[in-house]
């Protein structure tokens, strides 16, 4: 690594959290998030992060780019930035992209509670939510905690002031 080794057991705990993370998201995005239907009396359709990206691609290009941006991608690439990280292959730099894609990803859970309440408030239809949701909710929490963790080791190794010297 450029500049800093965290001790190995943190090290080695960080990436195999971060590894998870990468086999998890895509199971969070076909789990179901919401189960939404009209009216209680007609069965509820599950709703997805992918069926929801594709159901919008349909209708409105720009929003499906940009839920999937949210949704898809930036969850991922700042899994695998804090990956490049703590492998050696990136520079501390990445840390600021995966600050950046974390934050990104915090949007897109807020926009899925904001829609279930809506929905919710209106009345007209039945909304329940998945174990998708909690999932998914849990992966973009996990990737805080492992950036945070990510970010207190090298500060911790390289000593103080270190945080604002670049690699």
């Amino acid at each position: 690594m450029i500049g800093w080794r965290a001790t190995p057991g943190l090290t080695r705990a960080l990436i195999l959290g971060n590894l998870l993370l990468l086999l998890l998201y895509p199971i969070a995005w076909f789990a179901p998030l919401l189960r939404a239907g009209l009216l209680p009396l007609f069965g509820l359709s599950e709703i997805s992060v992918w069926s929801g990206v594709v159901s919008l691609w349909e209708t409105d290009r720009f929003l499906a780019l940009l839920v999937g941006l949210f949704a898809l991608v930036a969850p991922y690439a700042k899994t695998l930035a804090l990956l490049g990280v703590l492998t050696g292959r990136w520079g501390r730099r990445s840390l600021r992209f995966a600050d950046w894609a974390g934050r990104l990803a915090m949007a897109d859970i807020f926009l899925i509670s904001l829609y279930i309440a809506i929905i919710k408030g209106i009345g007209i239809g039945r909304v329940e939510t998945g174990w998708g949701i909690y999932l998914f909710s849990g992966c973009i929490l996990a990737s805080l905690l492992l950036a945070r963790l990510t970010e207190t080791a090298i500060a911790r190794r390289l000593g103080p002031g270190a945080e604002h010297t670049q690699a």
